[in-house]
């Protein structure tokens, strides 16, 4: 198994740019909560052993890290919500919590990397990467802030709206997710506009 590195930061370097943040989003697919980014700039020589692609640790591991990477980079979360991601579509209110996560940095990098296909419009240089949180220490970094922050939004919505299980499936689409949806109907926090949820909100 690869693990992310410093090669592109590095490359980057030598391409004369003189900072540069990793970007990574958690909740794309789900059918309630927001869409979290982050924004993270490492400390290329002073950073946590351990760091990947959050879907590849536990969560007691990530935790772990979203704490040790607080300490040693600089970090900016945005999100949007789930009446923003009805109103523009997901992938761009994905665009607007990576914009958010980007204006919340300390610093102002040259250069961004992004997990994925598809470039955010930003204030600097974008390069895109399929699959980057597992080839880059800056975007995996990013998603473990982005997961991190976003499990714990939803475990506390579970205290909100309760009866949907939050705290347990975090809003993806599971049979319980489902079975709730058809005893109680979305809440504020479901995303209207997903076809899943829609099909629950027409009955």
């Amino acid at each position: 198994m690869t693990h992310p590195d410093l090669s592109y930061e590095f490359a980057a370097s030598r391409n004369g740019h003189t900072l540069v943040c990793g970007i990574d989003e958690a909740g794309r697919g789900p059918w309630a909560g927001p869409v979290v980014a982050s924004a993270v700039v490492l400390n290329l020589k002073k950073f946590p052993a351990g760091v990947n692609d959050s879907k590849l640790l536990t969560a007691a591991k990530r935790a772990t890290l979203f704490d040790l990477i607080f300490e040693c980079a600089d970090v900016g979360i945005g999100m949007a919500t789930a009446t923003e991601i009805d109103q523009h579509n997901i992938l761009q209110a994905t665009f607007i919590a990576m914009q958010r996560a980007m204006q919340n940095l300390k610093s102002t990098p040259t250069l961004a990397l992004v997990d994925g296909n598809r470039s955010p419009p930003l204030h600097c240089n974008v390069e895109t990467i399929v699959k980057g949180d597992g080839q880059s220490l800056s975007i995996a970094a990013a998603s473990i802030i982005a997961k991190v922050t976003r499990d714990r939004i939803m475990i506390a919505m579970e205290q909100q709206f309760s009866g949907y299980g939050f705290a347990a499936h975090k809003g993806y689409g599971t049979a319980t997710h489902a079975a709730a949806l058809t005893l109680l109907g979305p809440c504020f926090e479901h995303r209207k506009s997903f076809k899943p949820v829609a099909a629950f909100s027409n009955r």
